[in-house]
């Protein structure tokens, strides 16, 4: 319900100023084509009503219904009834009549697609018919200078108006769908790639090096002893030492080089076109950096890595494997006495292992 009435704010917001400039432009076109006919008083009165009031009591209105979505689209039939309603009170003068008609379809269909183009059609037809029965039947067959002059605002203006609201629409779309994207890849406590979105980085990888022939490595990073760290420290203190990991991956590797969270306490990395030897430099500096660490919530927290490293091997079909010989590594590395990095290269093809997070 929250997000319907958001929703519905954001559609008054937006269709307040743009009815503010429609219908100031559309009285314009009115009176000229309505000073002809000497209409009487409360005809007068009626139309400043609906080319001055009616878009601020349209907004309040809206902004006081309990369904602001549903309100504004009464609002816009309303519109359209009026529409109608001048149509028949004009005469049906050429110029006047299509440029109301068109103004006001361009607008429905902008909103509401053609189911609402098709209501709001309905609607101006009974406003029509309600002024021909106001007004004695009529049609008169000439559009005057003054009349044409008078409709070229609201025919420049007001799609130009209409056509700015819909860009600004669309970007706005346009970001939150690319922050949504970014979101749904990414992982929320680290802000690295999540396990998906890895994996799918890591057989693109793996395609390039069989397709271009070059080398490079992954390496698998596990915190040592993490839930220790959780039971000892609490949650809180093991939330911010995966969040130093990470920022410390986004800080010591290069711009080509793919971080991602592989799940709990368990990191990733892709390092293209490294050797393994330079790969596992790199890998020794952070572990040995990260060891170094201080934390201001207990001094005596000591945090160390144990880190698994694979080079890509040409033999292996598919980029499982090569995910499965750094698991290898990290697995030696963490029943050798962890804290430390630990190589697994030019082996025969091994057998996939199941992900585990």
């Amino acid at each position: 319900m929250e997000n319907a009435g958001g929703k519905g704010f954001s559609l008054a917001r937006r269709l307040y100023v743009s009815r503010i400039l429609g219908v100031a432009l559309g009285l314009v076109c009115v009176v000229a084509a309505m000073y002809p006919l000497d209409p009487p008083p409360w005809v007068w009165g009626f139309m400043l009503f609906n080319g001055l009031l009616w878009p601020h009591l349209a907004y309040q209105w809206s902004r006081r219904a309990g369904k602001p979505y549903h309100a504004e689209y009464r609002n816009l039939l309303i519109d359209t009834f009026l529409g109608g309603f001048w149509i028949a009170a004009m005469h049906f003068n050429p110029l006047p009549t299509a440029t109301t008609l068109s103004m006001m379809a361009m607008n429905n269909v902008a909103i509401g697609g053609l189911r609402f183009l098709l209501a709001g059609l309905a609607v101006q037809v009974l406003g029509v018919g309600v002024g021909l029965l106001i007004f004695a039947p009529a049609f008169i067959p000439a559009t005057s200078a003054m009349q044409l002059y008078a409709c070229l605002p609201l025919l420049c203006l007001y799609p130009l108006a209409l056509g700015w609201i819909c860009f600004r629409q669309a970007h706005s779309l346009g970001r939150r769908k690319r922050e949504l994207l970014a979101l749904s890849r990414t992982d929320s406590l680290t802000g690295l790639l999540n396990h998906g979105t890895w994996k799918d980085q890591l057989e693109i990888e793996f395609q390039r090096c069989k397709r271009q022939q070059e080398g490079g490595a992954i390496a698998l990073i596990d915190i040592d002893h993490f839930k220790s760290i959780n039971d000892t420290y609490g949650h809180v203190a093991g939330d911010i030492v995966l969040r130093q990991l990470s920022k410390m991956l986004k800080q010591n590797l290069r711009a080509t080089d793919v971080a991602g969270r592989y799940g709990g306490d368990e990191f990733c990395v892709i390092l293209p076109d490294l050797p393994l030897n330079r790969a596992a430099a790199v890998m020794d500096a952070l572990r040995d950096r990260f060891a170094t660490l201080g934390y201001e919530q207990d001094p005596a927290l000591q945090v160390s890595l144990s880190i698994g490293l694979a080079a890509f091997n040409p033999a292996h079909t598919d980029a499982t494997l090569w995910l499965n010989d750094a698991d290898q590594a990290l697995y030696q590395a963490k029943t050798t006495g962890r804290n430390r990095v630990i190589c697994c290269s030019d082996q025969p093809p091994s057998q996939p292992v199941l992900d585990s997070v």
